[in-house]
């Protein structure tokens, strides 16, 4: 009986370290803790062509969508980026989406980026 108790024990302390660990590696925790605290962070999976990438920058959150090119299902041509919050990015300046875009470039170098609306208007009356 005291070696089960004791295997129980070790068991129960080796589920609750390594959920810990889980906690603490979690992308999206680190995410929401990045938007909290006004600091750049991005969240991708290279790997999934998919899946859609994250980006927070000075309190804001934006969403953006990878389109491959069409000879290679493993490179991307375009990127489509949006805000989540339309409220956030009127705190930012066209400095501010310049600075998202080359971090973004810095991940997908061929990728053409496009913004959506609001985010777009500002965008063209400055390249104007």
């Amino acid at each position: 009986m005291f070696w089960i108790m004791r295997l129980v024990l070790v068991s129960l302390l080796i589920f609750i370290v390594l959920s810990i660990v889980k906690y603490l590696i979690n992308p999206k925790r680190k995410l929401d803790l990045a938007l909290r605290q006004h600091k750049f962070y991005y969240m991708d999976d290279k790997n999934n062509m998919r899946k859609n990438f994250f980006v927070t920058h000075k309190g804001a959150l934006f969403e953006g969508e990878k389109y491959p090119e069409k000879s290679s299902s493993t490179s991307v041509a375009s990127i489509l980026v949006w805000a989540r919050n339309s409220e956030c990015v009127k705190e930012l300046d066209p400095v501010d989406f310049r600075f998202i875009e080359k971090r973004i470039h810095e991940f997908y170098p061929k990728a053409v980026i496009s913004w959506k609306s609001p985010i777009q208007e500002p965008m063209d009356k400055r390249s104007s």
